[in-house]
């Protein structure tokens, strides 16, 4: 059972692998499924022990905030505040700041997936109407949205799981990472516009064509105002609940389905066609590496990795959970990576170090292309319009980012613990 387990595991994690290397046609959640389902079929698990290895906690929390983000992303929503804030920029600079900050701020409320997916072609289109370069400001996205995310339990998948196993509290946790994603958020701003310095040299004014002085620039985007009266109050009522929850003696999974029940209720936009919106696919792909992770934690293959691990709350602990972070999530990507994690973390007892593990997963992500799934987002996306970022490309300013915002996380996660 035990070399069955592993053999499992190592197919399963293979799988993962392969998936997020260019022009491989195997599906992530495919990988997964048939470890789960491998697991089940020799003998590792019973099928009922199988499903409680699954962490309903953070597949309701991931159900409840798709539902909401699908309900603002059919408003408009998200191509109302791109559109609005980012047309108010008056030179590539100022548009690189105002993008950053923005894409940033929306990854930490809601999941940066989510956030990219709909923001990529917005970008796109601004960057194509005054003539600039997206290379720079489509990297800046994905930057931005790993580092701002950081920040908040609800801001990536890998901080949700960490959120809810550890116990930390909504305000706790961003008052903690707070400073990383802003300090992290003004070396995205300073590198790529050391790395692009050609393409911040002109001003629009230069680039535009028949710019009308005191004008503002528009993009033909749709919005539904009406609906969005109902959807937007409900998500910022969700976002309040969530640092009022222990008071309120609700979960933050709860608050989430609560408020996705509510916007589908209240909502103008057909129920139906929300539903149709989740991505089914990845609450699969989460429900099937719980069970291959348990899989191999049944046997005792996790017992080993975490004697092998000494994690203690000091310089070296926070180290080493930065240093195995920025190499893992190079190899399965940050989520895997974390969900292995996460038995080690329970038998440490250590706020700070699910601190340090939930910021240096998601900053470690940012050093290539396949270090998190924001970037294959925005990346595929932007093939589609025709634009290619490759992998030198965004490796010269993702390992920057990623090693100075790393070196950040450690200092004032350890300044936490010193003072």
């Amino acid at each position: 059972m035990y070399y069955a387990a592993l053999i499992i595991f190592i197919i399963t994690y293979i799988g993962i692998i392969f998936t997020r290397l260019p022009r491989m046609n195997i599906d992530r959640p495919s990988a997964a499924f048939f470890g789960a389902v491998a697991m089940i079929i020799f003998g590792v698990l019973g099928f009922d022990e199988a499903i409680k290895a699954i962490d309903f906690n953070t597949i309701a929390l991931l159900l409840g905030m798709m539902i909401i983000i699908s309900t603002l992303e059919l408003d408009g929503f998200f191509s109302l505040i791109a559109s609005k804030a980012l047309s108010y920029s008056k030179t590539p600079f100022r548009l690189l700041i105002i993008l950053t900050f923005i894409t940033g701020s929306a990854s930490a409320f809601l999941v940066n997936d989510a956030v990219v997916l709909l923001f990529t072609p917005v970008i796109i289109l601004i960057c194509r109407s005054v003539k600039l370069n997206p290379l720079p400001y489509l990297i800046a996205e994905i930057l931005a949205s790993n580092v701002g995310s950081a920040m908040t339990i609800t801001g990536n998948p890998q901080n949700m799981l960490i959120g809810i196993n550890s116990g930390i509290s909504y305000g706790h946790f961003l008052i903690n990472l707070l400073p990383v994603s802003i300090l992290g958020l003004l070396v995205i701003i300073m590198a790529v516009r050391w790395v692009y310095r050609k393409d911040f040299r002109e001003s629009f004014a230069k680039i535009v064509v028949n710019p009308i002085p005191g004008t503002v620039i528009h993009f033909p985007f749709e919005y539904n105002y009406k609906s969005m009266r109902t959807s937007v109050p409900i998500f910022g009522l969700v976002v309040l609940l969530f640092f009022f929850c222990r008071p309120l003696g609700l979960s933050i999974p709860m608050i989430a389905l609560l408020g996705a029940s509510m916007i589908l209720i209240l909502g103008r936009i057909k129920p139906s066609k929300v539903i149709r919106q989740v991505d089914w696919v990845l609450l699969l792909f989460f429900a099937s590496l719980f069970i291959v992770v348990h899989g191999i934690e049944k046997v005792g293959l996790m017992d080993r990795l975490v004697n092998s691990i000494s994690l203690r709350e000091n310089a070296a602990g926070i180290l080493g959970i930065h240093g195995i972070s920025l190499i893992l999530s190079q190899v399965v990507s940050n989520v895997p990576f974390t969900v292995v994690m996460l038995p080690v973390m329970k038998n440490v007892h250590s706020e700070t170090l699910w601190l340090a593990l939930a910021s240096a997963s998601t900053l470690a992500g940012n050093a290539t292309i396949i270090g998190a799934m924001a970037n294959l987002i925005v990346i595929e996306s932007a093939e589609k319009h025709g634009i290619k970022i490759r992998f030198w490309e965004f490796f010269r300013t993702g390992i920057l980012v990623t090693l100075i915002t790393l070196l950040m996380s450690f200092g004032i996660l350890y300044l936490r613990i010193s003072v």
